[in-house]
């Protein structure tokens, strides 16, 4: 007798976001063991660590009406996984960026802004890749991104996300709230947020030289 877990589309999605939510926490908990033992590298570390925080939050955010406590939900799978809980809901950034803010102050605003860059550039394209194609969805996380790319002084005033970003702004300015990207307008955002998220990585090792 086959055995059902959904009785719908809706709550297939919902079983399919759980087993991705309790992927990453697990996920997360092995990185930092890893980083802790010295088994992986501090810059691997961080580029891994950033992406699982960005997925986290595009996915916590689209789960918050549903488990509004992520340490409840590790307790109820029974996830001892507190190094994961630590970083994705209480920190909030890598393990190398607060170590670089305890090193040094002046160097933890750049660090931290490029970190959060990173974030916000994966969020954004995240969610379009979970169809939150209305104004009032992507304009926020336009506008987070356009104000943290702000915040890194090593980028010229043309570099080309800054641009973009104007662009697609001003375009979403002047549409209703409700109304949302067409599928040609959706993938060509995506494409553009790409197309400036590799040029901000590439911008990355001049910055301090």
């Amino acid at each position: 007798m086959e055995v059902k877990l959904a009785n719908d589309k809706r709550e297939r999605e919902m079983y399919d976001s759980f087993a991705e939510l309790y992927a990453i926490i697990k996920t997360t908990e092995k990185l930092e063991k890893a980083y802790v033992r010295d088994v992986i590298t501090s810059s691997a570390y961080e580029t891994e660590c950033q992406k699982l925080i960005a997925h986290f939050k595009t996915l916590a955010s689209t789960l918050k009406d549903t488990i509004p406590s992520i340490e409840r939900f590790a307790d109820t799978y029974k996830m001892d996984c507190p190094a994961a809980i630590n970083r994705l809901v209480t920190s909030g950034v890598p393990a190398t960026v607060e170590h670089r803010a305890a090193a040094a102050s002046s160097m933890t605003s750049s660090a931290a802004a490029v970190a959060e860059c990173t974030q916000n550039f994966i969020t954004a394209m995240d969610s379009l890749k979970l169809n939150m194609v209305a104004v009032d969805q992507v304009h926020p996380l336009l506008s987070d991104l356009s104000t943290s790319l702000g915040k890194l002084t090593f980028l010229p005033p043309d570099f080309l996300g800054k641009v973009k970003l104007k662009e697609w702004i001003a375009r979403l300015s002047k549409m209703g709230a409700a109304d949302e990207l067409t599928e040609q307008q959706s993938r060509q955002l995506h494409f553009d947020l790409e197309s400036s998220y590799n040029s901000f990585m590439a911008a990355l090792p001049n910055y301090g030289t």
